[in-house]
This record gives structure tokens, sequence and C-alpha cells, in this order.
């Protein structure tokens, strides 16, 4: 009986480490875009505004599905099916922002693109979350994260070494298309690797119920605090070379080291939640609170290097506790609707951060940095009150 579990623990591990692959893969494509298009938007003769909304809709038309695709992941437990025809759609659609060529035709393949990872993300956290059971959910979603960051270091690093070649943003999209197409290959290969991930924890058996906790609710506002005042990326491109504080190379690299600083922040955060709990969570979010000072009110490099690295430790935290924690409050058979609803309360809640924190932009630089710091820090004092009945499950 030990041997089985072990046996088993060691194939979770070793699932979690195809699925890392598979998003390290993917985030080399879309982090690497991710780290320009707010330039090339610019190149394009988009606006802050235009920047801003592009990002956001996008980001909310791809959360706002996952309710969608979670609904249809907990009706027809076709996890696998949606995974792989979202990442496809999710990946495929980058290479063909090199023919672009307006800012209209680039914002819909960027939606595109999201809508694409709104179809795969509930199904793949779900299966990913059964995985993490035998593992620790902290430690198994960290771990993810951290192969999902390198990839989102190599892509900006790729990108910038591209441009400082003096190859254009065409040629780089058109580069990202490798890594798109060996992440679906792989994808694929796990599905016939691990037909059935469920196997590795076992179904709920207890009294169901009809609805979701108070716990589960509260969360949620403070999840949706936390993505309306997270200033995107994009934006922050935009600033720095509208502002001509960094070339073009440098803010892919910028990035890059956001997200490298983000995978080693996912292990420490995702470690130190399997002792500590759903409070983590409000922790990433002080930290990440005085990331906006620096990176838009300091008109030289060290602000927006040390502002980024900040931007980096919360996404980390966020991105591998924020899914934990909700898997410890919900049971499996539920679990699609309930990242579905996460996933859509974040997203709109982003689309509409970064829309309004374009449009302040344009009109106050320190205003929209202070509601930026006022959201975040909202959210951290909300998880911080509640930390206690945030740890207990839905069952």
């Amino acid at each position: 009986m030990e041997n089985d579990k072990n046996i088993l623990k060691r194939r979770a591990f070793y699932f979690i480490i195809l699925l890392g692959f598979v998003s390290l893969l993917g985030d080399v494509t879309y982090e690497g875009a991710r780290s320009v298009t707010g330039p090339y938007l610019d190149l394009l003769g988009a606006s802050s505004a235009v920047v801003g909304f592009a990002v956001g809709f996008g980001e909310m038309l791809g959360y706002a599905f996952r309710l969608v695709s979670g609904y249809w992941a907990d009706r027809t437990h076709r996890y696998w099916l949606l995974t792989i025809v979202g990442f496809a759609l999710n990946l495929l659609v980058i290479p063909l922002l090199a023919f672009a060529g307006t800012w209209q035709v680039a914002v819909l393949l960027l939606i595109l693109e999201r809508l694409g990872k709104g179809l795969r993300t509930p199904s793949r956290d779900v299966m990913l979350s059964q995985a993490t059971k035998q593992v620790g959910r902290g430690f198994g979603f960290g771990l993810h994260e951290a192969m999902d960051q390198i990839g989102a270091v190599l892509g900006p690093v790729f990108v910038s070494i591209i441009l400082a070649r003096n190859l254009g943003y065409n040629e780089a999209f058109l580069f990202l298309g490798i890594p798109a197409v060996l992440a679906v290959i792989l994808i694929i290969t796990g599905r016939f690797l691990y037909p059935r991930p469920q196997e590795f924890e076992p179904a709920y058996k207890g009294i169901a119920t009809s609805g979701y906790t108070k716990s589960f609710w509260i969360y949620l506002v403070a999840v949706a605090l936390i993505g309306a005042g997270y200033i995107d990326y994009p934006l922050i491109g935009f600033h720095l070379e509208q502002d001509g504080i960094l070339q073009p190379q440098f803010i892919a690299l910028l990035y890059s080291l956001a997200m490298g600083v983000d995978a080693i922040a996912a292990l420490v955060f995702g470690a130190w939640f399997d002792r500590a709990g759903v409070s983590i969570v409000g922790v990433s979010a002080l930290i990440a609170a005085f990331f906006a000072p620096l990176t838009f009110l300091i008109n030289s490099w060290w602000g927006p290097a040390l502002g980024m690295t900040l931007w980096g430790i919360g996404m980390g935290g966020q991105e591998s506790v924020m899914r934990a924690a909700l898997a410890e409050m919900i049971p499996t058979e539920r679990r699609g609707m309930a990242y579905g609803f996460f996933n859509t309360v974040y997203g709109v809640s982003w689309f509409l951060g970064s829309f309004v924190m374009g449009i302040i932009y344009g009109h106050s630089v320190p205003l929209m940095v202070g509601v930026s710091v006022t959201l975040e820090l909202i959210a951290a004092i909300l998880i911080f009150i509640n930390r206690r009945d945030l740890g207990v499950k839905n069952v």
C-alpha cells in the first residue's frame, strides 16, 4: 500500500512537471510577445487609452470566458480536450501578429490569444489541483508557476536579442511560433501519458452543497481588488518608452527580470502557503502595493528596475497561492466552475483597472499610482482580517 502511494505521488509530480514544461513553452510565446505589446501598439499608432483598453478588454474576455469553460469542464469532464484546443488558440495566433499591419488587427489577435487562454485555464487548473493533492497544494502550484515564469523570462530575453540585432517586431513574433508549436505537441503528448489525472485526488463523497460559502465570496472581493490595482506591463512599457527612460530591448529585458523574480517568489510563497495558509496571498498583495511609485514616479532606470522586482514578487505569490487557496476551499467536483468564477472576477477587475489606469495615466500619473497602491492595500487588509474563515473548505 505504501509503495502504491509513493508511485501515485511520483506520477503526480511528473504530471506537474509536464504541465510546467507546457506552460514554460507557452510563456516563451505569449510573454515574449507581451513584453513588447505596448511599444508595438504605439508603433502602429495606438494611444495610451487604446493600450489600456486593448490589454484590459482582452484580459476581461479571456477571464470571463473561463466561467463558461469552467462550466463546460464540470459538466463534461473533457478537461484534456478543452486544455488542448485552448492552448492551440492561445499560442498559434502570436506569429500572426507579424502580419497585423494596423493596431486594430493587432488588438483582435491579442483578444483571440486571451480567449484561447480562457478556454484552457480552468480545465488545466483542475487537473493541476488534482495532482497537487499528492505533493502539497502550495508546492505543486508554486513549482508549476516557477516553470511557467522561466518561460516568461526566456521569451522577453529572446525578443530583446532579436531587437538588439536590428531586426524588427515582425521577426520576433515569427520566432515565437517555434515554442508555440512545441507546446501544442507536448500537451497532446500529455493527454496520452496521463489520460485520467483524477486518479490523483479521489472524488469528494460528502454531503453536496448548493452554493459557495461567504468565505469564497470574500476571497473573490480581495482577488478583484488585487486585479484592479495591478497595472499591466504593456502600460508600463508604454510609459517607459514614451518618457524615454529605456530603449525597447531594455524594456523587454525589464519584463524578463520581473518574470525571473516571479519564478523564485512562486516557489517561496508556495512552500510558505503549505505552512501558513491563505494569509500569504495578503502578504504578496502588500509587497506588490509599492511597485507603482517606484516604476512610475522615478525617471531613472533604477526606479523601474526596483519597482518591477516588487511587481514580480507580487505576481509570483498571487499566481501560485491564489489558485492553491481556491483548491483548498472547493471540492474537486465543483472546482472547474469555482475557477471559472475566480478567473472571471479577476479578469473583469483587471479590465476595468487597466482601462481606468490607462485613462488616468493620460491625466495624472501620481493619481494613477495612488489608486493602484490603495486597492492593493485594501485587498491585503481584507485577507488578513478574514484569514481564518478563508482557510475553511466549502464541504
